[in-house]
C-alpha cells in the first residue's frame, strides 16, 4: 500500500506531461537559440508554453518568464523589483506567514539597507487588511503576500489586497507568492491588482526545475541572471524546453474542470478533518473557503512529529512535517509559521501537514485515520514514560 499526502511538497507528473516532454528530449531537442529547424522547433514549444500559461491567467503571453521554479520567482520579484526601484523608496511589506523563499529574500533585503515590515496573522494565518492599509506608505515600492499558505492552507484575499495597495499608490508593486495556489484558484492578474504573480510546475503535476514569474507589462524589474539574453534578457541561460513544455500542459490540464476539482479536494479535505477532530486532535486549518482544499495541518501532542511521520512511512503514508523546503534542516524555521498562528514550540513539533491531489481517493483517508487510530495511543503511551 503506498498513500501519498505531501502533494504540497511535490506531485506526481500527468501521464500526458511525460510524453510530451519525453517526445520534446527525444526528437525536439535542438537549443531555441539556434537558427536551424531543430532551433525553430524547440521555439515553438516555448510559444505554446506561455500561451497555455496566460489562457490560465487572461493575460498575455508577453508577460511570462520562465523561471527554475516558485524560489527563483520569488527571488525575483523581491530583489529584482527592489533593485529596479530603490529611487523611488525603500520600504517593502511582507507577513510574518510567508515561503522561506521570500523570507529568506526580504531578510536580504533588510541587510542591503530595505525596510521590512512584516504584517501578523490571526489563529487562522489571515491578515488584518486594515493593518495593511495603515502600513502603506509614500516610500512603499513592494507588498509581497503570499496566496495560500504552504504549511496551513490559509487563503488570503488576493482581491481585496490588490485593491488597498493600489488605492493607495497606483505605483505601489504588488507581488503574489501563488505556489500553492495556482491550479486551484482562478487567478485574475489585471482584475485583482496583481503585478508579479510566483509559480512552480512541481505543484501542478508539472515537472521539477520549471516556473514561471508572471510580470505585468510595464513593471519595473531588473534581471537576476545575466548572460546570453535569452527571454529578452530577463533571464538568461539555455531555455529548459522540455520543462516549459510540460508546464505549459500542465497548467492546462490543472484549469480543466477547475471547480470541481476543487470540491473533490474539498471533500477529501473534510473527511479527514472530522475524522482527526473526532479523535480530538488539534487541527490548525479551517475548513471552507477561507482555507486551500488539500491542505490540513494537526498538532498530535505528545506525540513528535517525526517519530509520527516515521510510523505513518513504515505503513505506506507519506506526509510532510512542514515545508519541505526547510523540514530537513536542523535549523529549520519550519515551525515559524505555526509560532505566527499561536502554537507554542511543543506543539509545533507534533504538526503534521496532509496534502492532496486528484491522485488521491477517499479510501486513502479512510485508510490513513486508520492508522493515526493505531498509532496515536501506543505512541503517546511511549512519550509518557
Amino acid at each position: 500500500m503506498e498513500i501519498y499526502l505531501d502533494n504540497s511538497a511535490t506531485t506526481r507528473v500527468d501521464d500526458n506531461v511525460i510524453e510530451l516532454i519525453e517526445k520534446v528530449m527525444r526528437e525536439d531537442y535542438g537549443n531555441p537559440s539556434s537558427k536551424h529547424m531543430l532551433g525553430v522547433n524547440s521555439e515553438k514549444y516555448l510559444r505554446e508554453a506561455r500561451e497555455r500559461i496566460a489562457k490560465t491567467l487572461k493575460c498575455s503571453e508577453k508577460e511570462i518568464l520562465f523561471t527554475s521554479g516558485g524560489t527563483e520567482s520569488n527571488n525575483m520579484a523581491l530583489i529584482g523589483t527592489a533593485t529596479a526601484n530603490k529611487r523611488a523608496g525603500m520600504h517593502i511589506i511582507t507577513t510574518c506567514f510567508e515561503h522561506p523563499s521570500v523570507e529568506k529574500a526580504a531578510d536580504f533585503l533588510e541587510e542591503q539597507g530595505f525596510e521590512i515590515t512584516r504584517l501578523k496573522v490571526d489563529g487562522y494565518g489571515h491578515i488584518d487588511i486594515e493593518e495593511l492599509k495603515s502600513k502603506l506608505r509614500p516610500d512603499t515600492i513592494l507588498v509581497s503576500i503570499m496566496f495560500v499558505n504552504n504549511e496551513i492552507g490559509a487563503v488570503q484575499d488576493i482581491s481585496a489586497i490588490g485593491k488597498a495597495v493600489k488605492a493607495d499608490n497606483p505605483k505601489t508593486i504588488f507581488h503574489v507568492d501563488a505556489v500553492q495556489a495556482y491550479g486551484k484558484y482562478e487567478i485574475n492578474p489585471v482584475r485583482m491588482n496583481i503585478d508579479l504573480l510566483s509559480v512552480s510546475a512541481h505543484k501542478i503535476h508539472g515537472p521539477k526545475g520549471i516556473g514561471f514569474l508572471y510580470i505585468k507589462n510595464g513593471t519595473k524589474i531588473k534581471p537576476l541572471i545575466l548572460g546570453g539574453g535569452q527571454q529578452k534578457g530577463m533571464r538568461s541561460g539555455t531555455d529548459n524546453v522540455p520543462g516549459a513544455a510540460g508546464l505549459g500542459l500542465a497548467a492546462e490540464n490543472a484549469y480543466k474542470d477547475l471547480a470541481a476539482g476543487r470540491e473533490y479536494l474539498s471533500r477529501l479535505k473534510d473527511t479527514l478533518t472530522d475524522g482527526l477532530t473526532e479523535m480530538g486532535v488539534k487541527v490548525n486549518s479551517q475548513k471552507g473557503e477561507l482555507s486551500a482544499p488539500n491542505i490540513v495541518s494537526a498538532t498530535f501532542a505528545p506525540v513528535k512529529s517525526e517519530v509520527l511521520l516515521h510510523a505513518l512511512e513504515d505503513k505506506g503514508i507519506y506526509v510532510s512535517a512542514g515545508s519541505a523546503c526547510s523540514s530537513n534542516k536542523k535549523t529549520a524555521a519550519a515551525s515559524d509559521t505555526l509560532i505566527a498562528i499561536g502554537l507554542d514550540k511543543k506543539q509545533a513539533d507534533c504538526t503534521l501537514r496532509f496534502s492532496f491531489s486528484k491522485y488521491n481517493t477517499e479510501e486513502d483517508v479512510r485508510e490513513t485515520l486508520k492508522a493515526l487510530q493505531e498509532l496515536l495511543p501506543v505512541l503517546s503511551k511511549f512519550v509518557s514514560k
